[in-house]
């Protein structure tokens, strides 16, 4: 009987050793294909014009197809990239500050208020999650003329209407598993709801408003339609829409120029999520399975 038993723990291990053996070579595979256009965009960035419109797209850089830094230095310079540099960082920045300073007293205020009221307020941004942007993007874009919300600077309005939905989730979901209690104690103690939250709560809230901030940074970041319909593009251009102005007329795309640029965009999102990518995944179990 021993021995079966010993056989069969063997078998189950054996298999069980199998599997993770088949997994870590297909998500080794994944992880390739998932990289594989990031270095493809790197490898071009560094290679002549030339050589990117022709069948060496692929092929790694020689000695007369390396130029270096010439196509970083040239679209910097030329597309006024650092402007759009800063028009970007200012509308992330603002955005997701914003967003992360409403949606976490939202979800604070629609898990500790039961009612008609915030049970409504949580389905509203809920149910903004599954509307397409299309149904909204021509009267999107008349509001924000009206109002005045089409500059840099006071667009981050209209992505806290849009980034709600997913930040009310994440941060009511967090937010059901966090004793009352410890609110009881600091109101007895004499602290009013915004001392409440701001050193009882918030600091709490640090998995889910590190994870809510990768996502929503890298949501706005690398936004094309929003800035596009609402932002006056002779004045204002960000990083996305900067580098659709690499096509020429004719049809004709400075393709080494615009792989430069798109290199310099994706780098501080890729650092920023390495740097980070733990809490992503803590934050969002944190929300999902506790709440």
């Amino acid at each position: 009987m021993t021995t079966a038993k010993v056989y069969h723990d063997g078998a189950v291990s054996g298999a069980r050793r199998a599997l993770d053996a088949f997994l870590t070579a297909l998500l080794a595979v994944i992880s390739v294909v998932w990289i594989y256009p990031v270095l493809l965009i790197l490898i071009n960035s560094v290679k002549t014009e030339l050589s990117i419109s022709t069948s060496t797209v692929f092929a790694l850089p020689t000695m007369e197809t390396f130029v270096g830094l010439d196509n970083y230095v040239y679209g910097v310079t030329q597309m006024n990239f650092l402007s759009s540099f800063g028009y970007s960082l200012v509308i992330t920045v603002t955005s997701v500050v914003l967003i992360l300073l409403c949606c976490s007293m939202c979800g604070w205020y629609i898990t500790r208020v039961s009612g008609a009221v915030s049970k409504g307020m949580y389905l509203l941004c809920a149910f903004s999650m599954v509307v397409p942007f299309q149904m909204v993007m021509f009267t999107l874009s008349k509001t924000a003329d009206t109002l005045g919300l089409n500059t840099p600077f006071n667009i981050c309005i209209i992505y806290l209407g849009f980034g709600a939905g997913l930040a009310v989730f994440m941060f009511t979901g967090f937010m059901k598993s966090v004793p009352i209690a410890i609110e009881e104690a600091a109101m007895i103690d004499g602290c009013n709801p915004l001392q409440i939250f701001f050193r009882i709560v918030f600091p709490i809230l640090k998995p889910t408003m590190i994870s809510t901030a990768i996502l929503e940074t890298m949501w706005v970041w690398n936004d094309y339609l929003l800035p596009t319909l609402v932002l006056d593009i002779k004045k204002y251009r960000t990083i996305p829409m900067a580098i659709q102005y690499f096509r020429g007329s004719y049809g004709r795309v400075e393709m080494a120029p615009m792989m430069a640029c798109i290199m310099i965009t994706v780098l501080p999102i890729i650092v920023m999520y390495l740097l980070c990518q733990k809490y992503i995944i803590e934050g969002v179990i944190a929300g999902a399975v506790k709440g």
